[in-house]
């Protein structure tokens, strides 16, 4: 396989620095692997970190900024970071109001933000914890005790950050996070492998024709593998999949999200059957953000999202937000 990399060991490191060089308006230390918005910390604001496996982008580093994430903590390729990058994360942007966890349901990511809070508790920091499990597509994978985390990472990264630029406390900041991904549910689909820079091959085999339902964002296997369908097919599948678990009472939040290596063309072609679908089944839209920001590498496919919003819900997700992957209002 062709990699536009110079060798697999340093790969993260190499993005880092590309980073670095790209958003002055970051501290990235490459050595650490800690990615933290320049200005912190904020007097009075709490703090808010995330971090997981490279390979998301722009998940998690690129939404670090005013409106969103305070730092992120990048892991090696699908690899959870350890705790010493968490504790100096949350160390760099503590201000005294207290430090929020957003974590994906990975078992080495919760372990390791577990461990991390508790350190950081003893130096002094007032840690909380949201764990995010929005994907319906199994309950336990290979990486996974639950529901995985996937899409609503970026609702919960976003409107806890939202909330959080306002100064509200951290048991308000908590409160939405936790709201944020007990109204969210995701399905995502994979139509060819991911290819890791250590293996250089795809990971797992899926034949030409075939599709897996379900896909997890490091490769897990899904529901089932059926023969190639059409994005309305697709689409029905997915939407259809979440609002079995999920009866929204009001508008939603929908992120149709490629995971890759998928070109906006097609996006928008599956966001336009997404739209279809809700509609036939009567669940109003309140927003829509389409493109790449949950990924897998270079596997081609697709996520959907939806979040169930009230108006402050509403009112966060449209507060300016400024970080490199996600801009607005700002």
């Amino acid at each position: 396989m062709k990699m536009l990399i110079n060798v697999p060991e340093t790969v993260v490191s190499d993005a880092l620095r590309g980073m670095a060089a790209a958003h002055p308006e970051l501290t990235v230390d490459v050595e650490n692997r800690v990615v933290v918005r320049k200005d912190a910390p904020v007097a009075g604001k709490v703090g808010l970190v995330s971090g997981g496996g490279s390979g998301h982008e722009p998940l998690h580093g690129g939404f670090v900024g005013p409106g969103m994430l305070s730092a992120a903590c990048p892991g090696e390729v699908f690899t959870s970071p350890v705790p010493d990058q968490m504790v100096r994360a949350a160390a760099a942007v503590d201000s005294g109001a207290g430090v929020l966890f957003i974590v994906k349901n990975y078992t080495g990511d919760v372990l390791n933000f577990d461990m991390a809070a508790e350190l950081a508790e003893d130096e002094g920091v007032q840690v909380a914890k949201v764990l995010v499990n929005d994907d319906v597509a199994v309950t336990d994978s290979l990486y996974t005790a639950g529901r995985r985390g996937t899409g609503a990472t970026l609702f919960v990264e976003k409107i806890a950050g939202a909330a959080a630029e306002e100064g509200q406390p951290l048991e308000r900041v908590e409160a939405l996070a936790k709201q944020v991904n007990e109204n969210s549910r995701s399905f995502g689909v994979a139509l060819s492998a991911v290819t890791t820079p250590a293996k250089g091959s795809p990971t797992f085999d899926l034949p030409a024709g075939e599709l897996e339902l379900g896909i997890g964002i490091h490769g897990e296997p899904g529901r089932e593998r059926r023969a190639m369908m059409t994005s309305g097919e697709i689409a029905e599948f997915a939407v259809g999949a979440i609002l079995d678990d999920l009866t929204p009472r009001n508008p939603v939040l929908v992120l149709v999200n490629g995971m890759g290596a998928t070109p906006l063309l097609e996006l928008y072609g599956f966001n336009a059957e997404v739209q279809r679908v809700l509609g036939e089944r009567g669940v109003p839209v309140a927003r829509v953000l389409v493109g790449n920001y949950v990924t897998s590498l270079d596997m081609a496919g697709a996520s959907v999202t939806l979040c169930q919003v009230d108006e402050e819900l509403l009112r966060l997700w449209d507060a300016p937000v400024s970080t490199p992957g996600l801009r607005w209002g700002m």
